[in-house]
């Protein structure tokens, strides 16, 4: 008596080789695998690229909240007008140094406080939670304690500490409105920055900082030839991904300085909000979100190629 036994099925053949062209069940087997995420997607299309081509269609019309029936074509006449305002290249201006300003000092502080937290101490646990909640605060919360809080020139807990150096009751926000808003940035997103190079320090080998001792070197020869290039690849993201988030910051703005005096601490999110929504003008409010979106776009991409970059170096090295 002899027996049979069934074989396997056999598998639908290797995957297709790089630049090979895959065989149509390979495709199929590809797109049932995608299936699940497509609500996803169309839901991210919708709610993202919708308004985002209504803005174009806004942008090309003249349109005046205030003026029934002024809505006509013009076209690109509202971009030509948003690259000869002066107060937009002023903002746009005001944009980088409130942006770069912010996540660089955020940067530098971040890595001071992580180097601290990096070692152990009594009470570390405690230090590390009450140096993280700026960062768990809402931003409005935390652009109204400033306001009120910190930088009042009455009441302000600052113009308090500094009293017995005679500083008296300096009014920070009117005079130095762009650095006050710069400041709560900066409080608020030092935490984050932490957290990131924190981890990259634990995530360092301690046998080549051992060894390097051995050898020799000295705490700053370490930082700067093994902890600062180990570093540098969670640097850039930290950078990368506060300056995507900052360059959109609107809380802060509106709580505190209003954009004022004039537009002295506005960035581009609140001039846009002033026109569309202040002086009513939908179409070139429009024309500046526009523009506004095609640099972010350009700048983040140039930017995330380069972190990936630095990421993907580092894992080949590994």
């Amino acid at each position: 008596m002899t027996s049979t036994l069934e074989r396997p099925a056999a598998p639908s053949g290797p995957p297709p080789a790089p630049g090979q062209t895959p065989t149509r069940s390979a495709r199929a087997e590809g797109w049932v695998r995608r299936a699940p995420l497509l609500p996803a997607l169309i839901f991210t299309i919708i709610v993202t690229q919708i308004p985002f081509l209504l803005t174009i269609f806004y942008s090309l019309q003249s349109w005046n909240l205030v003026r029934p029936g002024s809505q006509q074509w013009v076209w690109f006449d509202n971009y030509v007008s948003v690259f000869q305002d002066s107060q937009f290249r002023g903002v746009a201006l005001n944009t980088v140094i409130m942006t770069l300003g912010s996540v660089l000092i955020a940067v530098v502080l971040g890595l001071v406080l992580a180097l601290l937290l990096n070692r152990h101490f009594i009470g570390r646990g405690v230090v590390r939670t009450l140096l993280v909640t700026p960062f768990l605060i809402t931003p409005v919360a935390a652009a109204l304690l400033w306001k009120t809080t910190l930088l009042d020139p009455t009441y302000g807990l600052i113009n308090f500490v500094l009293s017995p150096f005679g500083v008296g009751e300096e009014a920070w926000i009117s005079d130095f409105p762009l650095a006050s808003v710069m400041v709560a940035l900066i409080w608020q997103w030092t935490p984050f920055m932490m957290l990131l190079l924190l981890a990259g320090l634990q995530s360092m080998p301690t046998d080549q900082i051992e060894a390097a001792r051995m050898d020799g070197a000295g705490a700053w020869a370490i930082f700067r030839e093994l902890t600062l290039p180990h570093l540098r690849r969670f640097i850039e993201l930290g950078t990368v991904l506060g300056a995507i988030y900052l360059v959109n910051t609107f809380d802060a703005v509106y709580m505190i300085t209003q954009g004022g005096p004039g537009t002295a601490s506005a960035n581009l999110p609140f001039y846009i909000y002033q026109r569309a929504f202040l002086g009513f003008d939908i179409g070139q409010s429009a024309a500046m979100g526009v523009v506004v979106v095609v640099m972010t776009i350009i700048v983040a991409t140039f930017a995330l190629r380069l972190v990936f970059r630095s990421f993907g170096a580092a894992e080949g090295s590994n």
